[in-house]
């Protein structure tokens, strides 16, 4: 080895160190959010705007025209 003298560290250096190692520590990973369950046949109450003759369409064929339009929009999403 060589008998060159070591550089004095200062306060500076030794902070920046310091820090770095705590990062490296306590560096956290991203942690995916939780699923949330869906139980089979909730609801859940919405506002949506649907064109006037859609909605005049579903309407006509009496009570369950709400159920008809979930069962079409179901549908189209491929479920």
């Amino acid at each position: 080895m060589s008998d060159q003298p070591r550089r004095p560290r200062t306060l500076n250096d030794a902070r920046s160190e310091a820090e770095a190692a705590f990062k490296k520590v306590t560096k956290k990973e991203a942690e995916a959010p939780p699923k949330t369950l869906t139980l089979p046949g909730v609801k859940e109450q919405v506002s949506l705007r649907i064109d006037q003759d859609v909605l005049e369409y579903f309407r006509e064929g009496g009570a369950g025209w709400q159920d008809r339009i979930n069962a079409a929009l179901r549908k189209a999403a491929g479920k």
